[in-house]
């Protein structure tokens, strides 16, 4: 059975390694396991954590389908995935091809790397017509992060009337660099994944590596940030390091057609933009915005990269945004 908490319940720093050592824990027991052939045959792990009805209607049947960023792993959002099982949400997440438990595309299995970025959308396409679609939700909802939030968009782009409402956390629709290597980046990434026998690190990125908390550009929560890096300690097998060459510019073209095909989009989007990220381009993020009128955007000031790992204060923020947002979708039937 799962716990029953307050409809407005979220999770906070004060009571997260008590959760996270039980209630969280029983919860993760609980997922249902799930393997697909992505493309070119690659092994796809996803979960799913599914209940009947939800605490707003208890004859209704929503879903949460969570796409995670890079060098992410559906381990690290067992968090934000129990504060949706708590209202009653069933969840799916899976991990995307060469990284996480899925399976790696490199000899150097740290090594960020993708053939195609169409093969993470396909991906995705197949994870949600084969095990999310066949249960036959009332009300269907998307939640995405950086990477995921371009892997997204693009799906979105391509399949308007399969979610109700979609979240983005921070999404990637530009990578965050300085001018002049923004002109050059894609060009270089060409040539150097051209000479390349095999794929391995792009210039200037290396194997995974942890760096101190007062050092880091991705949160500001010292506690979910060392819970983060003990997961990946307890689990190398789901570590990445930087990326190759081939997803460098695999991924800076995926970014400017997730922009110039924003007009396409029917599906509703919140995007959520932290103010202070150094990951990716905010910019873009506007730009993005201006190219489409089904999105609407909201800046959690102060914020860095990790939206959904952030300090308290912060994070209750994301989270109030995105249910407020899902919540005006209540009433809508899903098309399928």
């Amino acid at each position: 059975m799962k716990p029953r908490y307050s409809a407005d319940f979220v999770t906070k720093e004060a009571v997260f390694t008590e959760l996270m050592h039980h209630d969280i824990h029983q919860m993760w027991q609980q997922r249902k396991k799930h393997v697909f052939s992505g493309i070119g045959g690659i092994p796809i792990h996803g979960i799913s954590l599914c209940e009947s009805g939800t605490t707003f209607l208890p004859h209704e049947r929503y879903c949460v389908v969570i796409v995670n960023g890079r060098n992410e792993s559906v381990w690290k959002y067992q968090e934000v995935i129990f504060e949706y099982v708590t209202r009653g949400f069933d969840v799916y997440a899976y991990d995307h091809r060469g990284q996480g438990a899925s399976g790696r595309l490199a000899a150097d299995p740290e090594v960020g790397h993708v053939d195609s970025f169409d093969d993470y959308v396909a991906d995705l396409e197949t994870f949600i017509e084969n095990i999310v679609q066949p249960s036959r939700y009332s009300r269907c909802f998307l939640l995405a992060h950086s990477m995921g939030g371009a892997i997204s968009t693009l799906y979105l782009e391509q399949h308007p009337d399969v979610f109700n409402a979609a979240v983005l956390n921070a999404p990637m629709f530009g990578i965050h660099m300085s001018g002049a290597l923004r002109l050059v980046a894609p060009a270089v990434a060409k040539i150097f994944d051209l000479y390349q026998s095999v794929p391995t690190y792009a210039l200037g990125q290396k194997a995974y590596h942890e760096l101190p908390f007062e050092q880091n550009d991705q949160c500001q929560s010292q506690l979910r940030y060392v819970w983060a890096k003990h997961l990946y300690q307890t689990h190398p097998e789901l570590r990445v390091g930087g990326p190759s060459a081939r997803w460098v510019w695999q991924a800076i073209r995926a970014a400017k057609h997730c922009i110039q095909d924003a007009g396409k989009l029917q599906t509703p989007l919140l995007l959520l933009q932290a103010e202070n990220d150094t990951i990716v381009d905010n910019r873009a993020q506007l730009l993005f915005d201006d190219h489409t009128d089904r999105c609407q955007l909201k800046v959690i000031e102060s914020a860095r990269h990790e939206l959904l790992m952030e300090k308290d204060e912060l994070r209750d923020q994301v989270f109030s945004e995105t249910m407020k947002f899902f919540e005006q979708f209540f009433e809508e039937k899903c098309a399928w």
